[in-house]
C-alpha cells in the first residue's frame, strides 16, 4: 500500500512498530508490534475508543506482550532486511476497505480498529474476544467520536472530540462536585452575564492581579448555569475551559496547531452559541503557533469574536494585558474589560467561611472560626507580595494539611516508647549471655514488658481515634454528596426526593457527626482542630518570623520596648522615648498602616549608641538582630550609583540582579532598614526615599512593587555632631537643625517621623556603660562556670583610661577587651582560673590585676 494514503498517526505507529521490532531483534514486522504501539498511545484513538466502550486497555496490552515474548529473535539483525508480515499486510488491506466504506481520503487509526473484526490473525481474534463488543457497537462509538468529521487530512484524529481533548467542561465538573462553591463576586459575575447577553462583541475579559479570583468568577458562572440561576439566554449553556498547553503540545508539523484550534472553534460554532469558551491566561494566544507564513492563534479568533459567533471569556493579569493584548488594538476592541479588584478582609473571611466545609471534608479535620479570621488578617499583614483571597486560602489549606499529617503519623509519645523499647532490646541482646549482668538483664526485661504493655494501650487508643476521625470524614463526604443530590432534585423539580433528603437523611447524618465530634477528652492523642496557633505556625514557616512573635501579645512587647532599649543603650533616655512613642503610635493604629512602622533620623557623635538602638529594636520587634538591612550610603555618592538601590534599568548590565535596597526588603520584608551616614548620599537618593517614607512602597526596575509597611527606617548622620558634643541644649539643637535644613530638602525632613538627637556621653553614664560591657563578658564566662566582677578602683581606672568623650563608648569596649578579657583568657589557659572560680578584677600600681581566683 502507498504510505501517502496513511494519516500521520498511522505512519507514526508503523515507524514505532519497526523500531520496537528492531529493539527486540525480530526479523518480521507483524501485527503484535503495531497493536502494542496503538494501545500504548495515551492520547491516541485506540485508548479513547476502548474508554467509550468501558473496556480497560491493560488486559489487551498484557495479551500483546505475551505474544511479543514468544517470538523468536535473531542476533545482529540488520533493520534494512526486515520484512512486513503477511498478517499485518492483510490487516492494513482490511483497514483500507473500511476507509473506502467510510468514503474517507486517508487510512486512519479507527479504520484499523474496525478492521480487526475482519482479520483471521489469532492475536487480533483474541483481542476482539477480550473487547467483548460487536462490530456494530464499535462502529457506533467511532461515529460518535468522529461526529460529522471526514478523514480529509493527514491529521484527522486531532479533530475528534476536540473539546473533551483540549478543554474541560466546568458545568459538568460542578454537577460532579469537582468544583468548590464560589462565595461573593456577585457584582463581577453579573457584569460577565450582562456582557455575554450582548449581540456582538459579547466577550468579557477578566483583568486582575494573580490570586484575586478571576478563574473563580467563571466557576461561579458555571455554578449559576448548573443551578439555572441565570437569564433565559444563558440557561442550559456549557462553559468549557480551553487548555492551551494541551493544544500546543505535540504539534510537530507546520499548521498542526492551527488545525487543532480551528477544530475547537468549529465545534463551538456548530453548537450555535450553546458553548461558552473560557481561556485562562488568554495573553498566551498572542503569538501562539506563529511560524514563518502562519497566523498566530489570536488572529484565528478575531473574525468569530467580532461576529458574535464565539462566546469567549478571557482572564489575564494587568501586566500581561498591557504587554500583549493592548498592543493588538484589533484584539483588544473585541473584548469588554471586567476589572477584578482584590477583596477586602471582610470579603476574604466570608470566602474562607464558605470554603470551610470543603477543606474540612478533604482533610478530615475541623477548622475553628478564629483560625479563619487569623488566616485572613495574618496573610494580609505579613504576606505582602501576594493577593487575597489566594494567600489566605493557601494558608488555611497548609494548616489543615499540617494537622492531617500529624494524624496520619505515629504520635510522638508512641514513637518515643517504640524507640526506647528497641534500644533496650538491643542492650538486652548484648548482655543476656553475660552472667555478671544477670540482674541488669532481668531489670531490662521488666522495662521492656512494661513498655510493650504501654505501647499496646497507646496504639489501641491511637487506632480508635483514627477510626473515629475516618468515620467523621466519611460522614461529611456522604453529607456533601446528599446535599448535591438534593440540589439536583430541586433544580429538576423533584421536590419529594429533595424533601426526603432534607428532612430525613441529612438530620440523621448531622446528628452522627455531632455525636462523634462531641467526644472531647483531655488525654486525646490526635488533634483534629485547626486553630489560630496552627495558622501562625504556617505563617512563621513562610515568612521566617518566629511563632512566638505572632502568638505573644504584641501590646506587652511594645509596652516593654522602652525598658529593653534603656537597658541596652545607656544615657539616651530622651532619644529612646521619641523612638518608642513613634512606634506606639504606629502599632496603636493611629498612623497610616501603609507607611513604615517608623522612620527616624539619628543624629549624634560616633559611639553614642545609634547603631545599638537599631540592633535592640530588631531584637525586640523582629526577634533577631539579623533582621537589619544595612546600607552604607557613602557607596551612593555618585549619581550613576543611585540605580543600584532599585536595580539597573532594562538593557543595562546587572538588570537581572535587582536593587540592593529593593531586593533585600523584598526577600526580608520584616526588618529594620539602616541607612548609615545618610548625608553622604547623592541628592537623587533622597527622591527615592520620599516615596518609601510617605507611601511605604517603591517600584524596582522590573516593575515589582516592594512594600515597606513592616519595616522601620533608620537613617544615621554625623551632621551637627560637633554642636552636640558641647551638650544637647536647646541652643545646640537649633544649630544642628539649621545645618540639617541646609543639607536636606524640606519635603524630605517633613516625611521623617522623628529627628532624634543623641547626647554625647559624659562621666555620669560611663560607669553604667562599663557595667553593661562587664555583664556581657560575665554571660560569656558563665558557659565555663566562671563569674567575674570589678572593684570600684578597677572601674575608676577603666573610666579614666578608656573613655574619650569625642569617640563615645567604643574606646571603653576596646580597653576592656585589651586589658580585662586578654588577662582573663591568659589566666584560664595558664590554669590559674579553673572551672567554678570567682574572678575579682582590681587596680594596683596603675594596672589591672586578678585579685582572687
Amino acid at each position: 500500500m502507498d504510505a501517502n494514503q496513511f494519516t500521520n498517526k498511522v505512519i507514526e505507529a508503523l515507524s514505532g512498530a519497526q523500531q520496537l521490532a528492531t529493539d527486540k531483534q525480530h526479523a518480521v514486522l507483524d501485527v503484535d508490534h503495531m497493536l502494542y504501539l496503538l494501545l500504548k498511545d495515551g492520547d491516541g484513538l485506540y485508548p479513547r475508543i476502548l474508554s467509550h466502550l468501558n473496556v480497560s486497555s491493560e488486559p489487551l496490552v498484557r495479551l500483546v506482550q505475551r505474544s511479543l515474548a514468544q517470538k523468536s529473535t535473531i542476533s545482529h539483525m540488520n533493520p534494512e532486511n526486515m520484512t512486513m508480515g503477511y498478517d499485518l499486510s492483510q490487516w492494513l488491506n482490511h483497514a483500507n476497505n473500511v476507509k473506502n466504506q467510510f468514503k474517507d481520503q486517508y487510512l486512519s487509526v479507527e479504520h484499523l480498529f474496525l478492521a480487526m473484526f475482519d482479520c483471521q490473525n489469532q492475536l487480533l481474534k483474541e483481542v476482539v474476544q477480550q473487547i467483548g463488543k460487536s462490530k456494530e457497537e464499535v462502529k457506533k462509538v467511532i461515529l460518535e467520536i468522529r461526529g460529522d468529521h471526514m478523514v480529509q487530512s493527514k491529521d484527522p484524529e486531532n479533530q475528534y472530540e476536540v473539546l473533551q481533548k483540549y478543554g474541560r467542561d466546568l458545568t459538568q465538573d460542578v454537577a460532579d462536585g469537582k468544583l468548590d462553591p464560589i462565595i461573593g463576586r456577585d457584582e463581577e459575575i453579573r457584569r460577565v452575564i450582562q456582557i455575554l447577553a450582548r449581540k456582538t462583541k459579547n466577550n468579557p475579559i477578566l483583568i486582575g492581579e494573580p490570586g484575586v479570583g478571576k478563574t473563580a468568577i467563571v466557576e461561579g458562572l458555571a455554578w449559576r448555569i448548573h443551578a439555572n440561576d441565570v437569564p433565559l439566554s444563558l440557561q442550559h449553556k456549557t462553559v468549557y475551559e480551553l487548555d492551551l498547553g494541551a493544544l500546543v503540545a505535540g504539534a510537530k508539523y507546520r499548521g498542526e496547531f492551527e488545525e487543532r484550534l480551528k477544530a475547537v472553534l468549529g465545534e463551538i460554532q456548530k453548537s450555535e452559541g450553546n458553548i461558552i469558551l473560557f481561556i485562562d491566561e488568554i495573553h498566551q494566544l498572542v503569538g501562539a503557533g506563529k511560524t514563518d507564513g502562519a497566523m498566530d492563534a489570536a488572529n484565528l479568533l478575531k473574525p468569530m469574536l467580532a461576529r458574535g459567533e464565539l462566546h469567549c471569556i478571557g482572564a489575564t493579569t494587568l501586566d500581561e494585558y498591557r504587554q500583549y493584548i493592548e498592543k493588538d488594538a484589533a484584539l483588544e476592541r473585541r473584548f469588554q474589560k471586567v476589572l477584578v479588584a482584590e477583596p477586602d478582609l471582610d470579603d476574604t473571611i466570608a470566602i474562607l467561611r464558605g470554603l470551610k466545609s470543603s477543606f474540612e471534608q478533604h482533610h478530615g479535620v475541623r477548622i475553628t472560626d478564629q483560625a479563619i479570621v487569623s488566616a485572613a488578617s495574618l496573610s494580609n499583614r505579613y504576606i505582602t507580595d501576594r493577593f487575597l483571597p489566594d494567600k489566605a486560602i493557601d494558608l488555611i489549606d497548609e494548616a489543615c494539611a499540617s494537622i492531617r499529617m500529624e494524624i496520619d503519623s505515629l504520635p510522638e509519645e508512641l514513637d518515643d516508647i517504640t524507640r526506647e523499647k528497641n534500644r533496650l532490646k538491643m542492650e538486652l541482646l548484648s548482655i543476656e549471655k553475660d552472667e555478671q549482668n544477670k540482674e541488669r538483664a532481668q531489670d531490662i526485661s521488666k522495662k521492656i514488658a512494661n513498655l510493650e504493655e504501654r505501647e499496646k494501650t497507646l496504639r489501641l487508643q491511637w487506632e480508635d481515634e483514627k477510626k473515629e476521625l475516618g468515620e467523621v470524614k466519611q460522614l461529611k463526604e456522604k453529607k456533601t454528596s446528599l446535599e448535591r443530590q438534593m440540589e439536583d432534585y430541586q433544580t429538576n423539580g423533584n421536590l419529594v426526593e429533595a424533601s426526603r433528603i432534607m428532612y430525613s437523611e441529612l438530620p440523621e447524618i448531622n446528628k452522627k457527626i455531632a455525636e462523634l465530634e462531641a467526644k472531647e477528652s483531655d488525654n486525646k492523642m490526635l488533634k483534629d482542630r485547626v486553630t489560630e496557633d496552627d495558622v501562625a505556625e504556617v505563617i512563621a514557616k513562610w515568612t521566617k518570623i518566629p511563632v512566638q512573635k505572632l502568638a505573644q501579645s504584641e501590646r506587652d512587647k511594645i509596652l516593654g520596648l522602652e525598658d529593653v532599649l534603656k537597658e541596652r543603650v545607656i544615657g539616651q533616655d530622651e532619644a529612646l522615648e521619641k523612638v518608642v512613642d513613634a512606634i506606639l503610635r504606629s502599632r496603636a493604629g493611629i498612623n497610616d498602616e501603609n507607611r513604615p512602622i517608623g522612620s527616624f533620623m539619628f543624629l549624634g557623635p560616633t559611639g553614642v549608641g545609634k547603631t545599638e538602638v537599631a540592633k535592640a529594636l530588631a531584637m525586640q520587634l523582629f526577634d533577631s538582630e539579623s533582621h537589619i538591612v544595612r546600607i552604607d550610603m557613602s557607596e551612593y555618592m555618585e549619581k550613576f550609583s543611585v540605580s543600584r538601590l532599585l536595580g539597573a534599568p532594562p538593557g543595562y548590565v546587572g538588570y537581572e540582579e535587582g536593587g540592593q535596597l529593593s531586593e533585600a526588603v523584598r526577600r526580608n520584608p520584616y526588618c529594620i532598614v539602616l541607612l548609615d551616614e545618610i548625608e553622604k548620599a547623592h541628592p537623587d537618593v533622597f527622591n527615592i526615599l520620599l516615596q518609601v517614607l510617605d507611601d511605604g512602597r517603591i517600584t524596582d526596575s522590573k516593575g515589582n512593587v516592594i512594600n515597606f509597611k513592616n519595616t522601620i527606617i533608620i537613617m544615621t548622620s554625623n551632621i551637627g555632631s560637633n554642636y552636640l558634643l558641647n551638650g544637647n541644649t536647646a541652643e545646640n539643637r537649633e544649630l544642628v537643625m539649621n545645618e540639617l535644613k541646609a543639607h536636606f530638602k524640606p519635603e524630605f525632613l517633613n516625611r521623617v517621623d522623628e529627628i532624634v538627637m543623641f547626647n554625647s556621653l559624659d562621666d555620669r553614664v560611663v560607669y553604667q556603660i562599663i557595667d553593661k560591657f562587664m555583664r556581657e563578658l560575665s554571660t560569656r564566662l558563665k558557659k565555663q562556670n566562671i563569674s567575674i566582677s570589678l572593684t570600684d578602683q578597677a572601674k575608676q581606672f577603666i573610666a579614666d583610661n578608656g573613655f574619650e568623650p569625642i569617640y563615645g563608648a567604643r574606646p571603653l569596649k576596646r580597653f576592656i577587651q585589651k586589658h580585662v578579657e586578654t588577662m582573663v583568657a591568659r589566666a584560664i589557659l595558664e590554669g590559674r582560673v579553673k572551672d567554678g572560680s570567682q574572678i575579682v578584677i582590681d587596680e594596683r600600681n596603675d594596672e589591672l590585676i586578678i585579685q582572687s581566683a
